[in-house]
């Protein structure tokens, strides 16, 4: 097998909020395809960083008497602290308030100025009275002026996809202030698409960058008609870097944050001795965005453009990701709850949130509903009563122990669920996480079989079986050890803890394929309780 060299990133979280789990969908996407890649040996960064520019943190910062320096920094700890209590693993976590973002965005800048992208007008905008601030259309909500869903944000609405400029939403509310805001005239400066608009509909209607469902989108939406300017300036007051040949003006987080993937691949790069152009200007780097829905027109177009002119290596693809919403159900509370990541660790463990989305991603961008109820069950029926219960029913009986010093005649199981290592890898690679989970739960099924079958515990009771149940017990916990490691992207605490149970650590893919024989079995520690209600309940009401 050829090993790849694969850049990932994921979108940037905004330095003004907190991270909920409705946000890790994306970042457990990214991070088990990563962790997928590394099982398979190939070379992968995981590459974010907070996106701290912008209005909002002025505001905030004002309201909390501090500066927008502090305010960031104790932002990124608690990203930073929140992702890493999740299992999410980045090689580099930066931020866009960085000296390296700023080279580069001056340097892509230049480039864009060459190239005669860049154009000067009078806009008329959203002006908040109150907050003395012009808004962007994440901070304006409204009624959506093509299907007039309410409630929604003035860029695209999450209902029928609809994308939009803020001063087309019917009844704008700020949503700093709650004030209705005031159309007033100031210039902006714009990248001129439609200039590329022969090589964006190339890209993204051509070869497999894209999901189908977003070319399609794309098309119909954008690319069917001459594409419209996109803003990429602020005046102040502002937090970000200074346009350097426009006073008074700031780049605006749609064109600096994305630039904030190549400037924390640029620290990693320093951190550890490599070039930067062997991984943002090589075709031998494959690059990966994972993105959610409200991201898709900034990145198949702008974020396209500006690396196509710039010289910079083009996503080899970008996997966007559907919403996120709280579903029905006894526990479901209000349905635009936002359960903070900070508040769902203090209660449940995060695995059982990594298998749960695990089990609900696809390759499509479809929106996807938390049911809290299916997600007790989900995870107790599955998780725990098919795979934890494999291991904790059977190590207590050769704990301390070997395996069989042969592999035992097991009905051709474990031989079968090696070679389901192949179509479960592929379901990986596609991001059909949900595939591959329905794929080892039928193994698991299978392994359950053949323990209630076989009956070591009714074996254990006979002396002169000692070596039939040591033999069970050699092939329930080798079928075990396979998926841990078919679940180790989904579930690298367990995987680490079976590593530690038996024979050392899984790091390969290919450790699925061969059977442990005559290795000690470790004491068992606990890996996984059923979850209880109680909790979910529990959690709910402290949000």
């Amino acid at each position: 097998m050829t090993t790849r060299r694969i850049l990932v990133t994921s979108s940037l979280p905004n330095a003004n909020d907190p991270i909920h789990v409705g946000q890790l969908f994306e970042y457990i996407q990214a991070d088990i395809w990563v962790r997928f890649q590394k099982l398979r040996g190939h070379g992968c960064l995981q590459i974010c960083a907070d996106d701290t520019h912008g209005t909002a943190i002025v505001i905030r910062a004002r309201q909390e008497g501090r500066s927008e320096e502090e305010l960031i920094a104790e932002m990124k700890r608690q990203h930073e602290r929140d992702f890493a209590g999740f299992d999410i693993v980045f090689d580099n976590y930066g931020s866009t308030n960085s000296p390296k973002n700023l080279a580069a965005c001056e340097q892509i800048w230049a480039g864009l100025r060459h190239a005669g992208l860049v154009r000067e007008k009078e806009t008329t905008r959203l002006y908040d009275p109150q907050a003395d601030v012009f808004l962007t259309g994440q901070f304006v909500r409204g009624t959506c002026p093509n299907c007039k869903a309410p409630n929604q944000y003035g860029n695209n609405c999450d209902k029928c996809g609809a994308s939009y400029g803020a001063t087309n939403l019917i009844a704008p509310v700020s949503t700093l202030s709650g004030a209705a805001p005031e159309l007033r005239q100031a210039k902006h400066l714009f990248v001129e698409l439609e200039q590329l608009h022969a090589f964006l509909e190339e890209w993204t209607q051509r070869g497999s960058h894209l999901q189908t469902e977003v070319a399609n989108y794309l098309r119909r939406h954008f690319l069917g008609e001459p594409l419209r300017d996109l803003g990429i300036s602020r005046p102040a007051p502002y937090f970000g870097f200074q346009i350097p040949d426009s006073p008074g003006k700031y780049w605006c987080a749609q064109f600096d944050a994305p630039i904030g993937y190549i400037a924390s691949t640029w620290d990693w790069c320093e951190r550890y001795g490599e070039r930067l152009d062997d991984w943002w200007r090589s075709d031998d780097t494959e690059v990966h965005h994972f993105i959610g829905k409200d991201l898709t027109c900034s990145h198949t177009l702008l974020w396209i453009g500006i690396l196509k002119v710039a010289g910079f290596t083009l996503p080899t693809r970008i996997n966007v990701l559907g919403f996120v919403s709280i579903g029905d159900g006894k526990m479901a509370g209000r349905k635009s709850m936002l359960i903070p990541a900070e508040t769902y660790l203090k209660h449940l463990d995060p695995s059982y949130l990594r298998y749960y989305y695990a089990s609900k991603l696809g390759p499509r961008p479809d929106d996807v509903v938390l049911n809290l109820d299916e997600f007790v069950t989900k995870v107790n029926a599955d998780l725990v009563g098919k795979v934890i219960n494999l291991a904790s029913r059977i190590a207590k009986f050769v704990q301390g122990a070997r395996l069989s010093p042969v592999y035992p005649n097991d009905g051709g199981l474990f031989t079968h669920a090696a070679a389901a290592g192949s179509e479960i890898a592929d379901a990986y690679e596609m991001c059909d996480f949900s595939r591959a989970i329905r794929l080892v739960m039928e193994l698991a099924a299978r392994a359950n079989s053949y323990v209630e079958s076989a009956r070591p515990w009714s074996l254990r009771k006979n002396p002169a079986k000692v070596q039939q149940l040591k033999d069970v017990c050699t092939v329930t916990l080798n079928l075990f050890r396979q998926l841990a490691v078919y679940l180790a992207p989904v579930l690298p605490r367990l995987a680490e803890q079976t590593g530690s149970l038996l024979g050392g650590p899984l790091v390969d893919w290919n450790q699925s394929q061969t059977p442990l024989v005559g290795t000690p079995v470790g004491p068992f520690q606990h890996m996984l309780r059923r979850v209880a209600s109680k909790d979910v309940l529990t959690m709910i009401e402290d949000c």
